[in-house]
């Protein structure tokens, strides 16, 4: 990766750069510029500038979500969603008469943003021409990483010349709708009701109000300071505009080159927070107390430097990839971070960054998860009990669905009910189409994949026996009853279901969505049901017997669990080739040539195409997403053998090469996960070409390949993929039976790659290269570390650094994974 990217950021090392405004691409700036704290996130937009143009302020409380009912294209349309909150950075300023500045009317002279990463701080200089004056605005912003409701905002108007007439409006603005995300604005934006605004004095603004269907009530508060250089200036004067939104006004004349500052301290509180009476009480005492923006910048900087302490990757002699790893790692720690443990907020695969999905929680955490659980595991305990708390509503799920155990749904929000919604939005098309995602039962096995590997990770034997097992156990329940016997194949089927590529979501001319025998599901609710029984024998007695009687679970049904795990259906075709799903080999193969051409390459959405054009890629072997390699990502290829031998498959040491250049041949990669993938499964049998996709993954936000998604949210779970591709795929890095086990394989184009992580209590540093392996155990460890290198055990005691010698990497069939659309 350059250190520039196509549209125009510069990486330093711990910065993200912009030396000049660009409208067309400002929307991807403000959400790769948000900054949040794990509580709530606010966009990178500019003060001066309400919704409109290229223009898009938000402010999003982790969680914060709410339910109506619109008429959209004729119909009701139910949704729920993140709801984006009254804007507290609004600021005017204005010169002379009372021409307000915006980078419309005045002439700029000099652009500048920079998002400092190590201190998640925002900086932004104008250097302008307006009403005949020339002068230098900057701002610097924060979202407080110690404080969790606090931000703070300062602007600073330095004026060239003989002295100025400078008006400064502060604003605490409620005229906001949730209009950012292009898919849904069909449907209403408008989320909030019963709004109280106030000035009560001291530079204080208030707002209070509530969401319109699920009620939640929030509030703002913020206090503004004006200051010349002869000290502070007030009173500031009150301004209302309208029932929602309230300002604060002055006019201050500068002297002679003089400067004027403005401060604004805001806080955000919501009903459902702790340790409070009510929120605009909460919000006003946290504004008023609050120290200036001076004082407030040192301890967010630290809070910072110690998650950089435990989350930074250094990959050596790639400037621009490391400070790419840092922007993922920096806006996965702003939308889960120390401040999410105990809230009740997941993973959302958009990030707390904009409106895309509806800030709604899919299998996105899959991606994250092991990011989060090497290094802050506590916060991948509270996430997991995020599932927890909705397993009641899974199981009532499953029951409606005349099945067992927990359904957990596709998508979730506020309560775990599914929130999918029946339509979509084509955006090529502009029709609104049946959108039957829903089906991707494969969600439970996500979850599952994340409760076993922090238990394996941590060795977090209470987490399992209080929560996890009792998880496990419900989504091996659902897999059980799913699976139906099929006696002319004496094997059992899973029907009717979605994989993860979305382009397939039923039969070519079906009257029903719904497919059958999907590959990726099949093998991974055979996992679940191996992990279940594994997991039950993990507790201690009583506790076995306690969850036992508390589920029902009778020998007979863990019984049946071992059966389905020796004769599920997993259909193949060809040589060895895993079908995606059964009758994939029947679809038509895709002209690709023909539609590069048609389309100049912009081909990523084919689904979308296809529907423009009345047809459907239900026709077609082409994927959004290649589902059956998701099965290479997870599982490591000694477990994959173990499951088809075990179910009576016929495995060869050549399965990965053949399926995946078969699939990557099949790939538009729609998904910005998909990139992630195919580098990590090509890890293992093209490094070269892993290494090229790894490339185009980095650049999945800051290139914006999605053709403008970025502006609606970040996509966390590509962001954290990437980082997991040099925290475990070119290490060899597994947690396994209680050891730390390593394998490094890196591509030649890399030289080195050093972290810290966390194994069973014990903080470590890595460095790893191709030829060896250094491991440093913290001074304050309790215990020494085992790893497992080249097949031998070896600890490693408490403040010892050891260096392993590494056998090459075993000869890779390279070059027979090569292949693409």
């Amino acid at each position: 990766m350059s250190p520039h990217d196509r549209d125009g950021a510069r990486l330093a090392p711990w910065s993200l750069v912009y030396e000049s405004f660009d409208a067309e691409h400002e929307g991807q700036r403000e959400a790769l510029c948000a900054l949040g704290n794990g509580h709530f996130v606010t966009r990178g937009a500019v003060p001066w500038a309400a919704a409109g143009g290229p223009h898009y302020p938000g402010t999003y409380r982790a969680g914060l979500y709410n339910h109506k009912t619109s008429v959209v294209d004729g119909q009701s349309l139910h949704h729920e969603g993140l709801v984006n909150l009254p804007n507290w950075v609004r600021v005017d300023v204005g010169l002379g008469d009372g021409e307000w500045f915006s980078l419309e009317r005045a002439a700029v002279r000099q652009y500048r943003q920079e998002l400092d990463l190590r201190r998640g701080l925002l900086v932004r200089e104008v250097r302008f021409e307006l009403a005949g004056r020339r002068a230098t605005l900057t701002e610097r912003r924060l979202v407080h990483f110690a404080e969790p409701h606090l931000a703070a905002q300062q602007l600073r108007l330095e004026v060239e010349g003989e002295g100025a007439k400078v008006h400064l409006r502060s604003w605490l603005d409620g005229q906001v709708t949730n209009g950012n995300a292009d898919e849904y604005r069909g449907a209403d934006g408008d989320h909030l009701e019963q709004f109280e605004v106030a000035a009560p004095g001291a530079g204080l603004l208030t707002l209070r109000a509530r969401t319109c269907g699920s009620r939640l009530e929030f509030a703002l508060a913020t206090r503004t300071r004006v200051f010349v250089e002869g000290g502070e200036v007030g009173p500031l004067e009150p301004r209302i505009e309208g029932a929602e939104a309230v300002g604060l006004q002055t006019c201050v004349e500068l002297q002679t080159g003089g400067r004027v500052t403005l401060e604004k301290i805001a806080a955000l509180y919501a009903r459902h927070d702790r340790t409070i009476r009510e929120p605009l009480e909460a919000a006003t005492r946290a504004a008023c107390g609050a120290d200036d923006f001076e004082a407030l910048l040192p301890a967010h900087a630290r809070a910072w430097a110690e998650l950089w302490d435990r989350f930074d990757v250094d990959v050596e002699d790639e400037q621009a990839t490391t400070t790419t790893l840092r922007l993922h790692l920096f806006h996965i720690l702003q939308t889960v971070s120390p401040h999410t443990i105990g809230l009740d907020a997941g993973i959302p695969g958009r990030g707390w960054h904009g409106e895309g999905y509806r800030g709604h929680v899919f299998w996105d955490e899959l991606f994250v998860f092991p990011v989060l659980a090497y290094r802050l595991p506590e916060l991948a305990r509270s996430l997991l009990l995020y599932r927890f708390r909705r397993l009641p509503a899974a199981r009532a799920a499953a029951r409606e669905a005349g099945l067992r155990g927990a359904m957990f749904p596709w998508r979730s929000a506020s309560d775990g009910r599914e929130v999918s919604e029946p339509r979509r939005k084509n955006s090529r098309s502009g029709r609104w189409i049946a959108d039957s995602s829903y089906l991707q039962r494969h969600i439970g096995a996500a979850v599952a994949y994340n409760v076993w590997h922090y238990y394996e990770i941590t060795g977090d034997r209470e987490f399992m026996a209080e929560h996890g097992a009792e998880m496990l156990v419900e989504i091996a329940r659902f897999w059980a009853s799913a699976a139906e016997f099929d006696p002319a194949r004496e094997r059992f089927v899973i029907r009717g279901v979605g994989g993860p590529d979305e382009f397939h979501d039923a039969y070519p001319d079906a009257a029903r969505p719904g497919l059958d025998n999907n590959a990726y599901t099949n093998v991974m609710a055979v996992w679940t049901l191996m992990r279940a029984r594994e997991a039950l024998e993990l507790l201690p007695a009583g506790a076995r017997r306690l969850l036992v009687d508390k589920l029902g679970l009778g020998d007979d049904e863990r019984a049946a669990w071992a059966d389905i795990t020796r004769r599920m259906f997993v259909p193949f075709h060809g040589e060895g080739l895993i079908s995606q799903f059964e009758g994939y080999e029947r679809l038509a193969e895709f002209d690709w040539d023909l539609y590069r051409a048609r389309y100049r390459d912009d081909i990523h959405r084919v689904d979308n195409i296809l529907e423009a054009e009345g047809d459907t890629a239900n026709r077609y072997k082409v994927s959004k997403q290649a589902d059956v390699l998701m099965l290479f990502y997870l599982l490591a290829p000694e477990e994959l053998r173990a499951i088809f031998t075990g179910l009576g498959y016929a495995w060869d040491d050549a399965m990965l090469a053949r399926n995946t250049r078969y699939y990557l041949q099949r790939t538009s990669h729609g998904s910005t996960l998909s990139r992630v993938v195919h580098a990590w499964v090509l890890a293992r049998c093209d490094p070269a070409h892993s290494w090229k996709m790894l490339r185009e993954a980095l650049g999945s936000d800051l290139g914006d390949i999605q053709g403008g998604t970025t502006a609606e949210g970040v996509h966390l779970g590509a962001m954290a993929g990437t980082i997991d591709i040099f925290q475990r795929c070119y290490t060899g890095l597994e947690a396994r039976e209680g050891a730390l086990w390593l394998r490094p394989a890196l591509p030649d184009e890399l030289k080195c790659v050093s972290f810290r992580l966390r194994h069973r209590s014990a903080w470590l540093s890595l460095t790893v290269r191709n030829e060896q392996v250094t491991v440093r155990v913290d001074d304050d460890a309790a215990h020494a570390v085992t790893v497992r290198i080249d097949g031998r055990a070896e600890e490693v005691a408490p403040g010892e650094t050891r260096t392993f010698a590494v056998a090459p990497a075993r000869e890779r069939a390279v070059g027979e994974c090569v292949g693409s659309p």
